[in-house]
């Protein structure tokens, strides 16, 4: 069996965005039955040096459009990143799981080899398709996807593994 790049990633992306998705509908809730500041859970940080709740939802949509965008030979979307409530970070994850939706599957697929570079000056980083996925994008995307979880699950909400993991495809 063949390794599939658009497997391990496109689906991957879907299923832990879309979790993410579902754990802001319980932070919603949890602030409006404990009548909280909003604010209060999407500037939290773990610590002060690192970024705080709403930037960490920003950045795992970041990686993830990223990622298909670069694998598919395609321009990575620009977004502004001034979502202030859950709704507008769940608007953000929609529109992140409309453009993974619309690269195509064999596009993926060639990016394997396809030479991939990342950021600018002393930042430049330079990959091959297989590795930037493997090493780089999806441990940047669930590294913060992860840090959002737990952002919330320290400050109450009532989530678990099978909250972060979601609905896996068949």
């Amino acid at each position: 069996m063949s390794f599939s790049l658009y497997t391990a990633s496109i689906p991957v992306f879907r299923q832990i965005l879309t979790s993410l998705a579902d754990i802001l509908d319980k932070a919603e809730q949890h602030v409006e039955a404990k009548k909280i500041d909003p604010n209060a859970l999407l500037q939290y940080r773990l610590f002060p040096d690192m970024l705080p709740f709403t930037r960490q939802i920003q950045i795992a949509t970041d990686f993830a459009k990223g990622a298909g965008a670069r694998l598919a030979g395609q321009d990575v979307p620009s977004y502004e990143d001034g979502e202030k409530s859950f709704g507008e970070l769940k608007l953000r994850i929609r529109k992140t799981l409309v453009f993974l939706d619309s690269l195509p599957q064999g596009a993926i697929e060639d990016g394997a080899e396809r030479a991939i570079t990342t950021g600018s000056g002393e930042k430049t980083r330079h990959f091959i398709g297989r590795n930037y996925l493997l090493h780089y994008a999806l441990p940047h995307f669930f590294f913060h996807a992860t840090t959002a979880y737990d952002i919330l699950r320290h400050n109450g909400i009532e989530i678990g593994k099978k909250d972060f993991i979601g609905a896996m495809p068949e």
